[in-house]
């Protein structure tokens, strides 16, 4: 995903005079989901960083969780020190819910978009009977499959086709950009989506959750119903599934709101 303008985002009056301001103790780690990577991040990390964040993108292999989660958990711990806002978008969601344990000082989560699950849970279970766009009886007419080296057996990379992105990933975005994460994306495996959960973090941490009214991914009663069992505060936004590139503002809001609960 590329950058995009920030738009109508409040920008702060100088660079340099943030610069020199006593920067924030929370670090805001934001990972990213299926079919991305960190750029998917630019709007919310610029504007962050803007106002003296510290934030880190970590890559997010789309392995499985007890693959993905481990990194993230290894990646926050040797990175950061002091209190930590996980941020996830997606699948990512997935991951920081089974990373926060071990990854030092994590005070918060944010949702973006994302799957909340509780242990045990997998991707599919979730989505199932949702209305999802992806969940259909033949998932090739909406993905491309393919095999990958070391792959266990049956296992296949999941690619979205170009349609997908177009009119129910990414749908509210410039053609442009559009046409970007179809010839960027980082595919995710389908035993991500298949291997649960084993922790669910969010019983012990306060949480924020950004609802895209539009998203027709994960749609917005199963992210509402996820949420609310998190007892995560809840804000909608108009919205694709990629809501924090479209209309990041809201996103931002809610990261803003959780670094302050969380000291910084």
């Amino acid at each position: 995903m590329t950058d995009r303008s920030l738009g109508s985002i409040p920008q702060s009056n100088s660079d340099h005079t943030l610069r020199g301001a006593e920067v924030p103790e929370a670090t805001i780690v934001l990972v990213h989901g299926a079919w991305a990577d960190g750029s998917s991040w630019n709007p919310v990390a610029r504007e962050l960083r803007n106002r003296g964040f510290s934030v880190l993108t970590p890559p997010n292999l789309l392995r499985g969780v007890t693959t993905d989660a481990p990194y993230v958990t290894s990646f926050v711990a040797q990175r950061v020190s002091g209190p930590v806002v996980l941020v996830g978008h997606s699948y990512g969601g997935f991951v920081i819910t089974n990373a926060a344990t071990g990854a030092g000082d994590v005070r918060a989560l944010v949702y973006v978009d994302a799957f909340i699950p509780d242990a045990g849970e997998t991707v599919f279970q979730i989505l199932g009977g949702s209305g999802s766009a992806l969940d259909v009886p033949d998932p090739t007419t909406v993905l491309d499959l393919a095999g990958y080296p070391g792959a266990p057996d049956g296992d296949v990379e999941a690619f979205l086709k170009p349609d997908t992105v177009h009119t129910s990933f990414a749908q509210d975005l410039p053609e442009d950009d559009r046409w970007r994460i179809v010839e960027s994306q980082r595919p995710i495996t389908l035993s991500a989506n298949l291997t649960p959960g084993t922790d669910a973090v969010w019983r012990s941490l306060p949480s924020w959750t950004v609802v895209g009214t539009e998203d027709l991914v994960i749609p917005p009663g199963t992210q509402r119903t996820m949420a609310e069992r998190a007892g995560s505060t809840i804000t909608e936004v108009a919205g694709s599934h990629v809501s924090m590139v479209s209309n990041p503002q809201a996103t931002i809001d809610a990261i803003l709101a959780a670094a302050e609960a969380a000291g910084g």
